[in-house]
């Protein structure tokens, strides 16, 4: 697995760069939206939880987006082993529900289905090598 980092655009928004290891496995910036989508992979480093965001917020207290955590996981079963460990206010995607997305608490990021639509193809294509 090769590790990828656009030093450029993550300066341009305010992420530094020197911690890599403070970077979920996923960082996709929606530049329309001010969005920073920070996704991590439960198989990785396990799920959002509410010490990762935390450090999130710290790590990225310059970067003015406004921040979207997600944990991807590849099954129901690697969800069902982590659901007391998830931050509220957090996304959940699901490999193998790939169409659906579950919102811990709160508001939602919207009904644009067109944009969860995006967002779930996103997760697919970027995080499916992690498990095959």
């Amino acid at each position: 697995m090769n590790l990828h980092i656009d030093k450029a655009s993550l300066e341009r928004i305010g992420i530094p760069i020197p911690e890599h290891s403070k970077l979920p496995d996923l960082v996709i910036y929606d530049e329309s939206k001010n969005w920073l989508y920070l996704i991590e992979a439960v198989t990785s480093h396990g799920p959002m939880t509410p010490k990762r965001i935390v450090e999130k917020e710290v790590f990225l207290k310059a970067c003015k987006a406004g921040k979207v955590c997600a944990s991807a996981f590849p099954d129901l079963t690697e969800l069902k082993r982590h659901t007391n460990e998830i931050a509220w206010d957090t996304e959940v995607w699901i490999m193998e529900l790939p169409e659906h997305m579950i919102h811990f608490n709160g508001d939602f990021w919207g009904r644009d289905e067109d944009r969860v639509d995006r967002l779930a193809s996103a997760f697919w294509l970027c995080l499916h090598y992690l498990w095959i």
